[in-house]
């Protein structure tokens, strides 16, 4: 897998967006390792806290901290970078904020990835196919709480104002392969669906562990909002990973690629909300967590998630490498380090790519 990627990405430009956010900057740190020319295109970061903030200077080539939703400064940014790939990945992510803020939420998240698919049609290309990926997520499915994993054939859906700007978002990028970005000797582009990813550094509100590491830093107990909820739990590296050997095949065989793909952990593997909180805090040393009322909660949220990975496993050389209870452990164990983030991460990156060599 190292040198599958580093054959793919060493000296090519990608033109990624946002860069600032948790996982777009473990990317940046991942690219980085590869040896690729990373230009970033986002918002500036929300806090001095975030893992971009941290980050060591001087992994980029070139950044803007532009918004998404301003299609003349983003084509421009892109036409600058000749960019042998595109990963998108700016998005306003939060579903609770998506509530108090659905007008933001779909302008990021629809108009956001329009403006990147009007962009990525009239750009130059150097040295064709270009590889663009959309990322989405995994709650953009029809939700019926039958306790299934979902397929990529799977109806979409979406219940809250962030799950349905995904789910926009697929069908946007299918008009746009069939309508626009159809030639395979020019384009590839593919979609990705995974979710509720963990990892060092993440300082998002309102989600599960970084809600638990701000309470631990306090020396307090966190609430759970949704203690009986499971989820598909997988560190940051592993879809991270998956994203940048689905772009590498994807400009080798564009026609066989370009598709939607979900990324995932095992469906047989199955954590809860109080099960996840419960094992991090142990490995924190944090105070065990309290369960708030489910009836204080006024906003919907699935019960179960989960999804099938037959494809991708099947297709790809590419399959988990780390169960949830080591995802969380490893978690953990960044979050207590002392070290500098990008020593962290660097550290963690490595020791992730020599999973594929044991």
């Amino acid at each position: 897998m190292k040198s599958l990627l580093q054959e793919a990405f060493k000296g090519k430009r990608v033109f990624l967006t946002g860069h600032t956010g948790f996982k777009g900057a473990w990317m940046v740190h991942v690219l980085h390792r590869l040896g690729a020319e990373v230009w970033g295109y986002a918002l500036p970061p929300e806090s001095e806290d975030w893992l971009y903030s941290l980050s060591r200077r001087g992994l980029l080539h070139q950044e803007n901290l532009e918004d998404i939703r301003h299609p003349g400064t983003l084509g421009l940014a892109l036409q600058r970078c000749k960019p042998h790939f595109v990963l998108h990945m700016a998005a306003q992510s939060l579903v609770r904020r998506g509530y108090s803020e659905p007008r933001a939420t779909f302008e990021t998240n629809v108009t956001g990835t329009l403006n990147v698919l009007e962009a990525v049609r009239h750009v130059e290309i150097p040295e064709p196919p270009l590889a663009v990926m959309i990322v989405t997520t995994d709650k953009v499915y029809e939700n019926n709480e039958l306790g299934k994993p979902f397929h990529e054939g799977d109806p979409l859906g979406g219940h809250d104002p962030y799950s349905a700007s995904k789910a926009a978002c697929e069908v946007l990028c299918a008009s746009y392969r069939r309508s626009f970005l159809q030639d395979a000797r020019r384009f590839a582009l593919a979609t990705v669906r995974s979710g509720n990813v963990i990892g060092g550094g993440d300082r998002a509100q309102d989600r599960l562990l970084p809600d638990i590491v701000r309470a631990w830093r306090k020396k307090e107990s966190v609430r759970l909002r949704y203690p009986l909820a499971t989820r598909p739990w997988q560190h940051v590296l592993e879809p991270l990973i998956a994203y940048l050997m689905l772009l590498a095949l994807a400009r080798q065989q564009p026609s066989a690629y370009s598709e939607a793909w979900n990324v995932g952990p095992q469906p047989s593997q199955s954590l809860s909300v109080a099960e996840a909180a419960a094992l991090f805090c142990q490995h924190l040393g944090a105070p065990p967590p309290d369960r708030e009322p489910q009836e204080s909660q006024p906003q919907h949220e699935a019960r179960y998630l989960a999804l099938s990975i037959e494809k991708i496993t099947q297709k790809t050389p590419w399959h988990p490498r780390l169960s949830m209870q080591e995802a969380i452990q490893w978690t953990a164990d960044w979050e207590k380090d002392p070290r500098a983030a990008s020593e962290k991460c660097f550290e963690q990156i490595e020791r992730y790519l020599d999973l594929w060599n044991s």
